[in-house]
């Protein structure tokens, strides 16, 4: 049996060509940084979902827009592929905001915060156990001192 199955080559094959294809030949002003950020391709390799991410804008508006602007050039898109790769039929193009990253950047913070709170409360914890320990030999010594006399 094959190590990868064809559709997963074609993906990877897509992801590759149309990153430089958005890059390069989309000429839309409207048209924020785009990545590929993943490709799946259906088993009869007539659709394939499009996963992108756009660098620096989370406006639910701007990710509209931009989602309706490869929408439109899908068909060019698609084109171009059919020029640069051999395939008999060229997937259809769908388009979606892949928000994994999103996600991953909101868990990262959240676990860089849980983190920050915890050294906080632990140096503090550490700093009551000392001083209540420089108390209690500050005592016997005072304890120590008034026995001697």
């Amino acid at each position: 049996m094959r190590e990868f199955k064809r559709t997963h080559r074609v993906a990877d094959q897509l992801q590759k060509e149309l990153a430089v294809l958005i890059q390069r030949e989309v000429k839309d002003p409207r048209l924020g940084m785009v990545t590929v950020s993943g490709v799946t391709v259906s088993r009869d390799l007539g659709y394939s979902d499009v996963y992108v991410t756009l660098l620096g804008e989370q406006e639910p508006e701007r990710i509209k827009e931009n989602l309706q602007v490869l929408k439109r050039a899908a068909g060019f898109l698609r084109s171009q592929i059919a020029k640069r790769i051999k395939l008999r039929h060229v997937p259809e193009l769908r388009f979606h905001f892949d928000e994994s990253v999103v996600r991953g950047q909101q868990l990262s913070s959240l676990i860089d915060e849980a983190v920050t709170t915890d050294r906080a409360r632990y140096q503090n914890d550490d700093d009551d156990y000392q001083d209540a320990g420089q108390d209690s030999d500050s005592d016997g010594d005072a304890q120590q001192s008034e026995e001697t006399r």
